[in-house]
């Protein structure tokens, strides 16, 4: 009897115990989708001084892909990245997600221009928009509002964790309340506009109450979609320095998993999670090490949610 056909959780037709994000592409738009990663050419409130400097300790590169390096073009950019996701995949279906730094971090006029660009290219099936907290004010989600009539839009947030201290160690800029009146009007506001949320396992001084704590006041907004990332330590960064001046210290694998796990059984059954770990194969990593296998690792989360006769929601207070 394989995996697949006793497992209880109710999103999943596979072995896997959470509602992840392929099974939700597939189930929405009919077949297997890409999400093309692009750079918009916008900067971050945290380091062009509108909130701070420097960006939050971890920052290496806004979260560039491959195709977004020293092209600037953003339709070219899209080209690439399907092009390399062909070489993986046979995908005639694209998510653009405007991933480089904060993609609401301009003017409406410029935004709304940009975001209608992007939602014309070919075999675009929905948007997907990365932004923070701080920098979505009431026009600019009544123009994605307006665009989410035309075809499904994603706005994601970083939270990173719901610690007000660790948000101040991080250089984050902003607190949990901000966070929380942002997600309260994005969904207010526009009901029809998906709610993907950031949280990041590992970060300086947490525990794993601090994780836990995080995931629950997660779970009270109700997110569509959340990402969990494990948190990498990338060279030329605050925290690079930290972790070799000992100040730092990356988790341990095996206490990964378990806190995973753990996570998902807080989460609710019908949030999406698209990612359990980060990829940790990005240059100038420095930990932790066995980041680099993200397969193994979500394949021994797997496992242990099998081990444990778990699954996602099973520990969700509503």
């Amino acid at each position: 009897m394989s995996q697949a056909s006793i497992n209880p959780f109710k999103y999943s037709d596979t072995n896997k115990r959470y509602y992840t994000y392929e099974y939700y592409l597939r189930n929405t738009f009919g077949e297997k989708c890409a999400k093309i990663t692009l750079d918009c050419g916008f900067t971050c409130p945290n380091i062009d001084g509108t909130v701070g400097y420097g960006g939050c300790i971890y920052c290496g590169s806004g979260s560039k892909s491959v195709n977004c390096r020293e092209v600037t073009d953003i339709k070219e950019q899209y080209r690439i990245g399907i092009e390399n996701a062909r070489k993986k995949w046979t995908v005639n279906k694209f998510i653009p997600y405007m991933q480089a730094y904060t993609n609401t971090h301009t003017s409406v006029e410029i935004l709304e221009k940009t975001v209608k660009e992007i939602a014309s290219f070919e075999g675009a099936v929905m948007l997907d928009i990365a932004t923070r907290a701080d920098c979505l004010e009431n026009e600019k989600i009544l123009v994605l509002k307006k665009l989410a009539e035309k075809i499904p839009v994603t706005v994601e947030l970083g939270l990173q964790s719901s610690n007000d201290n660790t948000a101040k160690i991080i250089n984050r800029g902003h607190d949990f309340a901000t966070f929380v009146d942002c997600f309260n009007n994005l969904r207010s506001l526009a009901p029809e506009i998906k709610i993907c949320i950031h949280i990041i396992n590992g970060l300086p001084n947490e525990k794993y109450e601090d994780m836990i704590k995080t995931v629950k006041d997660v779970s009270i907004l109700h997110p569509d979609i959340v990402k969990i990332h494990l948190l990498h330590v990338i060279e030329n960064t605050p925290l690079a320095k930290m972790y070799k001046n000992g100040e730092y210290v990356s988790l341990n694998r095996d206490f990964y998993i378990q806190t995973v796990c753990d996570q998902i059984e807080l989460l609710p059954p019908d949030t999406v999670i698209e990612r359990l770990t980060g990829d940790g194969i990005a240059n100038g990593l420095l930990a932790p090490e066995w980041s680099r296998k993200k397969t193994t690792v979500i394949n021994d989360i797997d496992k242990e949610m099998y081990k444990r006769n778990s699954y996602q929601g099973i520990a969700f207070i509503q």
